[in-house]
């Protein structure tokens, strides 16, 4: 590393403001500061917390993440191994632990490179142009991003909803720090409403789920929004149901250990919650957001549940396999608590985190076309989360002149 040292100061020269390339100094500056401690500090009072930079705290994220990587690369290979093996083409014991694993990767990788080859392009080509440096934020979005779809999806629309996400969802705000939405849940809401059929029904969250005759793909969600004004005597309705059962496919086992269709890494409760145990014992991740939400989660579940006629298995799943389900904790640990689109106050961030989860069993539950609420929740949420914190500031300040009067 030292040699690798040497070689940035001998060039740095030509990236400086008398330099030959001084215009591309901001992709200097993100190579070197990338692979080494930056030596300088921030000068605005507002950003001074402690010694933590944002790659560091950016890293921090990314290790967070690995669990929901591996195990999706795993789970992606063992859904396609097991459908082949329901429609007859194998038998699931002919594949190994390595053999679902690899094949999950090779299969993940490319959604990767194509999200943080694009997506920095994009960062870096904003850089150069108003002459300012790289921010480290894109390091956690351009893994958020393939994590949050099917394996399925086309790389040239990833490759869009990258370039929508941080132009429009980021840039156009005035970069890392200055956005008003979640990037990642910004680039996961273009690619649903501008290609649904690659993000919704059942043949997109299984490898080639859309090639092999007899075999759906189909989340616990969209089988759940296909149960609502059932027919209880109904022989496939009966099947159905019983999927959800304690030895069904979409049982509360199975679902909390993530061995079920869904986005890469969404799908495995344990995981998420390494992540989030990492987040939180590093004081990166907000603990009032995270259990604020889930309080919210569960809170409405149960409303469901008192309220639910007996045709609608929906609004009947029992509320902890409601929020085991679909993307609901992964976006509460990762997309929630992002610092920069989520409330900054602490009351602030108890209301935001609950009206969350509130907000995303509620759309998923009352919306059967598209029955993941968490992005749109969560997206809304962000617009809304300046205005919680003002009347938060409101409050404290109306509450401290109230106590001035008093101790007059």
């Amino acid at each position: 590393m030292k040699l690798m040292h040497n070689i940035l100061k001998k060039i740095k020269p030509h990236f400086e403001k008398e330099g030959a390339l001084s215009a591309l100094y901001p992709a200097y500056d993100a190579f070197e500061t990338f692979l080494f401690v930056p030596n300088h500090t921030s000068q605005s009072g507002t950003h001074i917390r402690d010694s933590v930079d944002l790659k560091r705290t950016m890293v921090i994220v990314i290790i967070a993440l690995l669990p929901c990587l591996f195990f999706g690369m795993w789970n992606t290979g063992y859904q396609y191994h097991l459908q082949l093996a329901s429609a007859g083409l194998q038998s699931i014991e002919d594949y190994n632990f390595w053999d679902h694993f690899f094949f999950g990767f090779w299969k993940f990788m490319p959604l990767v490179i194509v999200s943080y080859v694009v997506g920095l392009s994009v960062e870096f080509a904003f850089a150069v142009n108003r002459k300012h440096q790289v921010n480290e934020g894109y390091l956690v979005t351009g893994m958020l991003i393939p994590l949050t779809m099917p394996i399925d999806v086309p790389l040239w629309m990833l490759a869009l909803s990258v370039i929508f996400a941080v132009v429009i969802g980021k840039e156009v705000f005035g970069g890392t720090g200055m956005n008003i939405l979640n990037p990642a849940l910004t680039a996961r809401a273009f690619i649903f409403f501008a290609y649904p059929t690659k993000m919704s029904g059942d043949k997109v969250w299984v490898h080639s789920a859309d090639k092999i005759d007899g075999v759906s793909g189909e989340t616990a969600l969209g089988q759940l929004a296909s149960l609502v004004d059932i027919d209880p005597n109904d022989e496939t309705v009966i099947s159905k149901i019983s999927e959800f059962s304690s030895d069904g496919a979409y049982s509360l086992s199975n679902s909390f250990l993530g061995i079920i269709p869904g986005s890469v890494g969404e799908t495995s409760v344990i995981a998420i919650m390494i992540g989030a145990a990492i987040l939180l014992f590093t004081g990166v991740g907000s603990f009032r957001i995270m259990a604020s939400m889930f309080i919210g989660g569960l809170s409405m579940a149960y409303v469901f549940n008192l309220v639910a006629p007996d045709t609608n298995l929906f609004m009947s799943l029992d509320p902890i396999h409601q929020l085991c389900i679909g993307s609901f904790l992964f976006g509460m640990v990762f997309m929630a608590t992002d610092p920069v689109s989520a409330a900054q106050t602490n009351k602030g961030k108890i209301i935001y985190g609950f009206l969350c989860g509130v907000l995303s069993v509620l759309i998923r539950v009352f919306n059967p076309a598209y029955p993941e609420g968490v992005m749109v929740a969560i997206l809304f949420m962000n617009v809304m989360a300046p205005l919680i914190d003002h009347y938060v500031v409101e409050a404290n300040i109306k509450k401290r002149l109230k106590r001035l009067k008093v101790d007059e």
